[in-house]
C-alpha cells in the first residue's frame, strides 16, 4: 500500500460517503449513486510533488466526467505555524528523496473528520437522496 493509499483510507475511515471504497494506484473510487461514481486523488496546484488538495471529480456511467471540485487543505484547516514558519504554511504533501510525506503538519483524526465531512457535503449533491429529487416540480 502507497502513502496516498494510506492517506485516502484515513479519510474515508472519517467519511460517510466513501463506503466500500476501492484503490487503485493513488486514487479512490466509490459509488455515489446507481449511475455515479466518484474518483478521489491528492493533487498539486502547479507546483510538481505538492500536494496541496483533494480532487473529487464525479463520473457518470453513460456520460463521463459530469463535475469536478478541488478542496484545499488551507481552506479546511487554515495555516500551519510551527518553529521554522512562525507565519505559518500551507498544509500540503510532498516527495523528498523520491519518498511522500506530510510537510511540517500531519493531521490528525479530528482533521480527517473535517476535510471527510467536506467531502461529504459535496459528494452528497449526487447521491440517491438527491437524484432522486431532480426530476420533481413544484404545484
Amino acid at each position: 500500500m502507497n502513502f496516498f493509499e494510506q492517506e485516502l483510507r484515513k479519510l474515508a475511515g472519517q467519511s460517510g460517503m466513501l463506503t466500500d471504497s476501492k484503490y487503485v494506484g493513488r486514487a479512490c473510487y466509490c459509488k455515489v449513486s446507481d449511475s455515479i461514481r466518484a474518483k478521489i486523488r491528492f493533487v498539486t496546484m502547479g507546483t510538481h510533488e505538492y500536494y496541496e488538495a483533494l480532487e473529487a471529480k464525479l463520473i457518470n456511467n453513460t456520460e463521463g466526467v459530469i463535475d469536478n471540485s478541488i478542496i484545499r487543505f488551507q481552506d479546511i484547516w487554515g495555516v500551519k505555524k510551527f518553529a521554522d514558519f512562525p507565519d505559518g504554511i500551507s498544509p500540503h504533501i510532498w516527495t523528498y528523496k523520491g519518498k511522500p510525506e506530510w510537510y511540517g503538519f500531519e493531521p490528525g483524526p479530528a482533521d480527517y473528520e473535517l476535510l471527510a465531512g467536506s467531502l461529504d457535503e459535496y459528494l452528497e449533491l449526487f447521491s440517491e437522496d438527491m437524484e432522486q429529487g431532480y426530476g420533481q416540480t413544484m404545484t
